[in-house]
């Protein structure tokens, strides 16, 4: 019985590990950020982890697409961001910064390398933002599972996080 409870913890790690430290199968330079809700059900973000230097945070007012390329979400359950319904697949997300709030959106337009187009937007709202102690050297995405049905994405951008939940219809 034990042999097989530990074969099962080994598989599982072998399977999370890559996962958790965001390396893709395919040997690209991207990075994931998870969350999973109770009922087993993801949140998935892939993205560039472009430099961000020092500076107090990303450009202001300027759609902040990482290094050429939008952030890809996947979403396994229907959400709720902001005041939009966003239902399960596949999407593009952008971020455009600003002095006190940042907005998130999410966009129906699934190519990566296509130009931010905001007719294409499914959903926005409105980021938080803090300030770090210490900051970011790249660009940095994380989900942080918050309470039932919602995950919390965090962006972190050389001095500056922004975050905002996503809610499980």
């Amino acid at each position: 019985m034990r042999a097989v409870l530990a074969g099962a913890v080994l598989l599982s790690g072998l399977t999370i590990f890559p996962l958790a430290f965001g390396q893709s199968s395919d040997g690209s330079q991207g990075e994931s950020a998870i969350c999973a809700f109770e009922d087993g059900k993801q949140l998935t973000a892939r993205y560039n982890p472009v430099a961000a230097g020092h500076a107090d945070g990303p450009p202001i007012g300027k759609v902040l697409i990482p290094g050429g390329s939008a952030i890809t979400f996947f979403t396994e359950t229907d959400l709720v961001l902001g005041d939009s319904t966003i239902p399960t697949g596949g999407y593009t997300m952008y971020l455009i910064p600003a002095k006190k709030e940042w907005t998130l959106i999410v966009s129906k337009n699934t190519a990566v390398d296509a130009k931010y187009d905001e007719k294409m937007d499914l959903a926005r709202a409105q980021m938080v933002t803090g300030q770090l102690s210490s900051p970011a050297d790249k660009l940095s995405l994380y989900f942080g599972h918050t309470g039932p049905k919602k995950c919390e994405i965090n962006v972190d951008y050389g001095k500056t996080r922004g975050w905002v939940s996503f809610k499980e219809k």
